[in-house]
């Protein structure tokens, strides 16, 4: 670690402050919890002049989950989200995903807007400036070419590693974003813009340019509907029970109907430059859980995760436990009583 690089710190109390500040300051930053921010200034990552602190607004920290739908703002922490009522009785997989991130005092200052904007990480990119220069840095950071896949011809696939995200995604989440053109929502699908496959030409985006956030936008809040019947879960493999990002993290939602599997969504992180659901699952609902229906998920995982060596695990060992993971959720949600 080195030292921090000196920068100002603004702190608005509105959302409009926010928007004035970024006006002024295009290359700040915001800063919520820092848990990831901080430590990527400290690496000689990334150097911005002014950081926005923006736990002060108001506005920002709203949540509310009933039997109605569920709204997190921005600045709501995990430990809140983990340790809300309402959002672990009706909203679980959120709950887990929530409770599962990092350790104690992570969650205690981390929050949803930066675990949903979470940069994407890699093996080459998350070290010290030092070793970054020593191995000729990457596409990244100032290098032009990715270390992991080098013939990827200026794509760069640091994976994405949130956790709040694949939870969200079975839930069919909405986001709420603001910006100097003024409010707008989009599934948060479409927020992630990084390539999903191996093969797939990153046109949108990649793992540097990974979110459909405009410049100068912001994101004020998630949303989702109540669907009645859903069951969900998340689970994740890393190294260290805590602290560690995952290895694999696999988000379940299922809805079954008497001996029928009526509807099932797998979203995953820790895989893609992008947080991974699962496109395909419909056509293993209609019938009894069998072999049939985890062959077919097992095929999903294959085509859809990617084995990239982004983490110090084998790129095909996270592809697998990806697999694992979502075969023993679903076999546990189908199970509920």
């Amino acid at each position: 670690m080195e030292a921090l690089s000196e920068f100002d710190l603004l702190r608005p109390t509105t959302l409009a402050g926010v928007l004035e500040a970024r006006s002024a300051h295009p290359n700040s930053r915001l800063l919520g919890g820092g848990t990831d921010l901080l430590v990527n200034i400290r690496r000689g990552i990334v150097a911005p002049p002014v950081l926005i602190d923006v736990t002060g607004v108001g506005e920002l920290r709203c949540m509310k989950a009933d039997a109605h739908g569920l709204e997190i703002g921005a600045c709501v922490t995990l430990t809140e989200i983990a340790g809300h009522a309402g959002v672990a009785r009706i909203y679980p997989v959120v709950a887990q995903a929530a409770a599962s991130i990092a350790g104690p005092t992570h969650r205690n200052m981390g929050t949803l807007g930066g675990n949903l904007c979470l940069d994407t990480r890699c093996i080459f990119y998350n070290q010290s400036e030092w070793w970054r220069q020593a191995n000729n840095h990457c596409l990244k950071t100032t290098g032009d070419m990715c270390h992991v896949a080098p013939k990827s011809r200026g794509v760069c696939f640091a994976t994405f590693s949130g956790d709040l995200a694949p939870a969200l995604l079975t839930l069919g989440a909405e986001v709420d974003l603001l910006g100097p053109g003024g409010r707008r929502s989009l599934p948060l699908r479409e927020l992630y813009i990084g390539v999903a496959r191996h093969d797939e030409k990153a046109t949108g985006g990649d793992g540097k340019n990974y979110l459909a956030l405009k410049q100068g936008e912001i994101v004020t809040a998630v949303r989702a509907r109540h669907e009645p019947g859903l069951r969900s879960a998340y689970d994740k493999v890393r190294i260290r029970r805590s602290i560690e990002y995952p290895v694999a993290g696999v988000a379940v939602a299922l809805r079954r109907d008497g001996e029928t599997l009526a509807d099932l969504r797998v979203a995953i992180t820790g895989t893609n430059p992008r947080p991974v659901l699962l496109e395909g699952t419909q056509a293993l609902c209609g019938g009894k859980l069998d072999a049939g229906v985890f062959k077919g998920l097992d095929e999903l995982v294959r085509d859809q995760i990617m084995s990239m060596k982004t983490t110090f695990t084998p790129g095909h060992y996270r592809r697998r436990v990806a697999g694992v993971l979502a075969r023993r959720l679903v076999t546990r949600l189908f199970g509920q009583g």
